[in-house]
């Protein structure tokens, strides 16, 4: 039988074998990690956007204990805030694409590009989307001696009225989104104060000092309960039940929908099965009494939607904040 290779070749062809067979097995690897074979086996950061304290951070807290149970490594909460959010955002944008550094955001990711001149980051091209984790309503409430207390009366009250002020977490947050939408849809007289934070637009309102606040349910569910606030509608699509008898906007202004969400996101690039692992952990998670309890206790739903699910959030709310903005000329500098 004839040889397979003369003889003077064999001493090029063994070495490219050799070598073939080297980089077929130095790839194995690679194609274990992009499988999520492997994946996680080391500690996983979950960046906050926010300062710790926040509603953010406490989300990201509800979820540690149950993500490090899923997933096996421990996950460590950094707090990267500041600037609404776009410090920790930018961060995780930088990252290596390798889950190892994961985001958990509120819904400003889809504000910021609409009010803000620049951004050092692209929200839609930069991010892999992970998993809507939760849903928290902002709620328009009054002080006691507002002469209404449901929407439609307040409608019509502020209708008589030369103009009304509103307070707000501050420019360009979901509060602030939240009352201008009402203010562009009902042609109300509303005129914005913004304050530095919830907390602050809190303390005027149970004051006296302005008669209605936008502001995340969180910060105000106690003073609803005990009688300092009246509730007058939920800024989501449907009723929350955190407070079940107090109406959504929609119920009177059809199509009305502002969603405090908070978010899970991977830089873009990351191996889909990689955020398939960290997904079914949220999505896990969010099935837990115990979580959805705790998401409840603040205010919020667990969500643990799909990253298909979130990405159309993302790809929906990004025009509809833009126009928005201009037409309510919302812009931070």
């Amino acid at each position: 039988m004839p040889a397979i290779f003369p003889k003077r070749a064999v001493r090029y062809v063994v070495p490219m074998l050799i070598v073939a067979a080297s980089s077929a097995w130095c790839a194995l690897p690679a194609r274990a990690a992009d499988s999520g074979a492997s994946y996680p086996n080391k500690p996983i950061s979950l960046i906050v956007s926010y300062p710790a304290g926040g509603s953010v951070d406490v989300a990201a807290r509800i979820l540690q204990e149950p993500l490090r149970r899923a997933l096996g490594q421990p996950i460590v909460i950094e707090n990267k805030g500041g600037a609404g959010g776009t410090i920790g955002t930018r961060y995780v944008a930088s990252a290596a694409p390798d889950g190892y550094t994961l985001l958990i955001t509120l819904s400003s990711h889809t504000i910021n590009p609409a009010i803000y001149d620049s951004l050092p980051f692209d929200t839609q091209k930069d991010f892999a989307s992970v998993s809507m984790v939760a849903s928290a309503p902002q709620v328009l409430v009054a002080h006691p001696s507002f002469p209404a207390s449901t929407l439609p009366q307040a409608i019509e009250y502020i209708k008589t009225q030369k103009e009304v002020p509103y307070g707000s977490a501050g420019t360009g947050s979901p509060s602030h989104i939240a009352g201008e939408l009402l203010r562009l849809k009902t042609g109300l007289p509303l005129m914005h104060v913004p304050y530095r934070g919830g907390g602050p637009a809190t303390v005027d309102v149970v004051g006296g000092q302005i008669p209605l606040l936008w502001v995340s349910l969180p910060s105000v569910t106690g003073h609803i309960k005990e009688g300092r606030l009246k509730a007058l509608a939920v800024s989501t699509a449907k009723r929350t039940p955190v407070l079940p008898d107090v109406p959504s906007v929609a119920e009177t202004v059809p199509g009305f929908n502002v969603d405090s969400w908070y978010a899970m996101f991977a830089p873009a690039g990351t191996p889909p099965a990689v955020v398939a692992k960290v997904q079914s952990a949220v999505a896990a998670a969010a099935r837990d009494k115990a979580v959805q309890e705790a998401f409840i206790a603040q205010g919020a739903v667990a969500v643990g939607g799909t990253p298909a699910e979130l990405d159309q959030v993302v790809k929906t709310e990004i025009p509809m904040w833009k126009s928005l903005a201009r037409e309510a000329s919302i812009s931070v500098k």
